[in-house]
């Protein structure tokens, strides 16, 4: 099964299923990429059996394979550099590949390495986490981070193909896929009622990997990330409603440090938590669609509160951070709220103040 992503400057397609990544041969060889000489860079927690059956598909060639350690405290210029540099050194032209495999940390670090080597090398993405296969391998942004937050050095860089394959997820901890779900749920939030009801009555199912109702869901949540991509690719307008909760998670986290306490789906469903407050105070959001939302998060059974992280020492941090947030225009926090299921608003501009407020009622001393 395959999705075509289609954008100004790139069509490329999201190939679904499962043992998909070890037809890797023949879908390199569909999309005309040269498969003899490979740089492919995995994450170290991918299963070793997965790793080698991958090896014997590439087979021989001029293929180098990097194994990382991918986590928040590596997300930055050094290790870009560090692989610029094994590119440099072996001679890779444009027209080589390099190919991610992990998470979503993965995909922004090797994307954005391969977007500025010579200019753009070919790059291919195996997103081997829920969350990074609904949602970071999808619409071409990449970034690391610098002491200013989090994605604050990076570019628009589409894929030549994406493989979304479930065989990595089924080696996942519960805790990660919750974190997929976390992106599930946002896409039907911010546009989908009616797929906000399938997952309320498969989020089970979705958790414990069933192998017909996670196809439904990636698929389906892809969906909707590729029609809002390709109505907006770089981000000017409509493509903002995807940061439904991330202003407040992306702070979060940098708040804590990019503490493992807090990694970044719970901090994306703790941030949603926190926009659908903030959208219910300022009377955007019904009370009945705040509790169903509210309703549904409970039963994941995670203890996610703004309390449980954060006291009010922590507000000047958490505000700061939010004032660097890269959609801010001006000196007002930009944040994406949400109307009723289905239909958020963005580019709703508050002033500091107004943010003070509202985390004073709800951090304790």
């Amino acid at each position: 099964m395959r999705l075509f992503i289609k954008t100004k400057d790139k069509k490329y397609p999201i190939y679904f299923g499962e043992n998909s990544c070890f037809k890797i041969k023949k879908i390199l060889i569909e999309n005309k990429i040269n498969k003899k000489k490979l740089m492919v860079i995995y994450d170290k927690n991918i299963p070793q059996k997965i790793i080698s059956k991958f090896k014997l598909k590439i087979k021989k060639g001029d293929n180098i394979f990097l194994k990382l350690n991918f986590n928040e405290k590596i997300k930055n210029l050094n290790t870009v550099k560090k692989i610029l540099d094994i590119l440099g050194r072996n001679n890779f032209s444009r027209n080589d590949c390099l190919i991610s495999m992990g998470g979503g940390i993965a995909g922004d670090i090797c994307a954005f390495a391969a977007s500025v080597y010579k200019r753009g090398l070919k790059f291919v993405n195996i997103p081997t986490t829920l969350l990074s296969q609904v949602d970071s391998s999808i619409g071409g942004k990449t970034g690391v981070n610098n002491f200013l937050g989090k994605n604050m050095i990076g570019t628009f860089c589409q894929p030549n193909l994406v493989i979304a394959d479930i065989v990595f997820l089924r080696s996942l901890p519960k805790r990660e896929m919750i974190c997929g779900y976390a992106e599930i749920l946002k896409h039907a939030l911010i546009s989908d009622k009616k797929f906000f009801i399938f997952l309320k009555n498969n989020y089970k199912d979705i958790l414990n990997m069933r192998s017909d109702i996670i196809k439904k869901a990636i698929f389906r949540s892809c969906k909707i990330k590729k029609a809002i991509v390709e109505k907006d690719e770089r981000e000017n307008n409509l493509r903002k409603v995807l940061n439904f909760g991330h202003t407040f998670a992306h702070a979060f986290e940098a708040t804590l440090g990019y503490s493992k306490k807090l990694n970044h789906g719970e901090a994306v469903i703790l941030g949603m938590i926190t926009a659908l407050k903030f959208s219910l105070q300022k009377n955007i959001l019904s009370k009945n669609d705040y509790n169903s939302i509210i309703n549904h998060i409970s039963n994941l059974n995670l203890s996610l509160s703004v309390n449980n992280f954060f006291k009010l020492k922590s507000l000047n941090k958490i505000i700061s951070f939010m004032q660097k947030d890269k959609k801010n225009n001006s000196s007002n926090i930009n944040l994406v709220l949400l109307k009723k299921i289905g239909s958020p608003i963005f580019n709703k501009e508050y002033k500091k103040q107004n943010l003070v407020s509202f985390f004073r009622s709800h951090l304790s001393n």
